[in-house]
C-alpha cells in the first residue's frame, strides 16, 4: 500500500511512530480545507470554521467512544499536557505518580510545573524486561503514598513502544481518589481506543500519528468534572466571550488567535479511508507479522523483548536495547548509507532502536535492517553486542 502514501519510494521507512505518514486522498483533502480557507479567509475562520471543527469533533468522538462536547482539537499532546499542568493545582509536598519509561517532553513538563509549586515527580522505577501485566501493576503502585494526587502514564510509550496497562491502572486510580491523566500520543488508530470505557479524567493524543492526518493535529478529552477548572494556555476571543457556545470548554480553548486549522478537518477523511481499506484487519495482520519476526532484531543485538511478545504488550511498534554511545550517529548513518528511517533513541542510561510495521511495510524490510546492522556491526564499532 506504499502507493496510497506521498513517502519517497527510495527510502525503507520504518518510523512511522514519530510523525506518521498522511495518505495521498487525505492530503488531497487537507489541500481542499487549505484552499476553502484562502478562498474566503474571512468566512472560513471566523463564520464556518466552527461548524467545520463541530462535524470534525463529533466524527472523532465517534471513533474513540466518547461526546463531542468533551474535547478540542490541539496541535500537539505535549500541548495538552501543558494545559493541564498549567491548572493542576498541587500543595507543596504532594506527588504525581509516573513512570521511568515516560516521553523526555512529558517528564520536562511535570518537573517545570511541579517546581513551581514546591510537589514531586515520581517517575517509579519499571523494571525491564516487564514479566507480565501483574508484575508492572504492582512495581507502579510501590510508588504511591499519601501524598500522592495525580496519576499520569502513557498508554503506549514513545522509547520503548510497549503498551501498558492503562484501563488497571485508571481503575486502581479512582478507588484512591486520584486524578488520572493518560498521554496517548500512539493510541488512535494503533490500539483500540473507547474513552467510554477506560474512563481517565484527562486524555491526550495523537491524530498525525497512527491516523494519519496531517502533522499538527491532536486532541485532548476532558470530563466534564474537570473542564471548568481549565484556564485557557493562551488567552484570546473565547474567554468570556460575549457570543459563547454551549461549552466554556470549547471557547476556552479551541480557538486561540489565527492559525490554519485545517490538519483538524481531515479527521472525518482519514476515518473513511481507514475504513475503506479495512484498517483493523490489516494492522491486526502487521501485528502478527511484527510478533513473528521481532526475535530475528532481538537474536541480531543479543537481547531481548522489553515484555511478552504478545499482543498484550506489542502493536505496530517494537523496541530493543541496542549498546551504542553513539545513537545520533548510528541513526545517521542508517539514513544516509542504508536509506532507512529508524530511530535510534536514548532513554536514561539505556539506548532504544525502534522499528515501526505499517500496511505498506514487509517482512522483507525488517530483514534488511537486520542485514545492515549486521554490516554496521561487523565493519564498525558503532554497536556493541551486549
Amino acid at each position: 500500500m506504499k502507493d496510497f502514501f506521498l513517502l519517497r519510494d527510495d527510502i525503507t521507512f520504518l518510523n512511522f511512530g514519530s510523525f506518521g505518514a498522511t495518505p495521498k486522498v487525505v492530503f488531497d483533502d487537507y489541500v481542499k480545507w487549505q484552499l476553502l480557507l484562502e478562498n474566503e479567509p474571512v468566512q472560513f475562520i471566523t463564520v464556518d470554521g466552527y461548524r467545520y471543527i463541530n462535524e470534525a469533533r463529533i466524527a472523532f468522538a465517534d471513533f474513540i467512544s466518547c461526546h463531542h462536547e468533551n474535547l478540542i482539537f490541539v496541535p500537539n499532546p505535549t500541548h495538552a499536557i501543558n494545559i493541564i499542568a498549567k491548572n493542576l493545582k498541587l500543595n507543596k509536598g504532594e506527588e504525581i505518580l509516573s513512570t521511568s519509561l515516560e516521553y523526555g517532553a512529558m517528564d520536562r513538563t511535570w518537573n517545570y510545573y511541579c517546581e513551581k509549586q514546591g510537589a514531586t515527580y515520581i517517575q517509579q522505577k519499571i523494571s525491564l524486561p516487564i514479566q507480565s501485566k501483574e508484575s508492572f501493576l504492582n512495581e507502579f503502585w510501590q510508588g504511591y503514598s499519601e501524598k500522592t494526587k495525580v496519576v499520569f502514564i502513557s498508554q503506549i510509550t514513545s522509547s520503548t513502544g510497549l503498551i501498558l496497562p492503562v484501563k488497571e491502572i485508571c481503575e486502581e486510580a479512582k478507588k484512591r481518589g486520584l486524578t488520572t491523566i493518560v498521554d496517548g500520543a500512539h493510541v488512535p488508530a494503533h490500539i483500540d481506543l473507547n474513552l467510554s470505557e477506560l474512563k481517565a479524567d484527562f486524555y491526550t493524543g495523537a491524530c498525525h500519528k497512527w491516523m494519519m492526518t496531517p502533522k499538527g493535529s491532536s486532541f485532548l478529552y476532558v470530563h466534564p468534572d474537570y473542564q471548568k477548572a481549565l484556564d485557557p494556555l493562551i488567552v484570546s476571543w473565547g474567554y468570556k466571550s460575549a457570543a459563547p457556545s454551549n461549552s466554556q470548554f470549547f471557547d476556552y480553548h479551541q480557538f486561540n488567535g489565527t492559525r490554519d486549522f485545517s490538519a483538524y478537518l481531515t479527521i472525518p477523511k482519514a476515518i473513511e479511508f481507514m475504513e475503506k481499506h479495512n484498517w483493523k484487519e490489516k494492522t491486526e495482520e502487521c501485528r502478527n507479522q511484527l510478533i513473528e519476526n521481532a526475535p530475528k532484531l532481538f537474536n541480531l543485538l543479543n537481547t531481548q523483548a522489553l515484555a511478552p511478545l504478545t499482543k498484550e504488550f506489542f502493536g505496530q511498534l517494537c523496541s530493543a536495547e541496542i549498546k551504542t554511545n553513539e545513537p545520533e550517529k548510528l541513526q545517521r548513518l542508517l539514513f544516509e548509507k542504508y536509506k532507512i528511517e529508524i530511530p535510534v533513541m536514548r532513554h536514561g542510561d539505556k539506548c532504544y532502536i525502534r522499528f515501526s510495521f505499517q500496511v505498506f511495510n514487509t517482512v522483507s524490510e525488517l530483514d534488511y535492517l537486520i542485514d545492515s546492522l549486521s554490516d554496521i556491526i561487523q565493519s564498525t564499532d558503532l554497536i556493541k553486542l551486549h
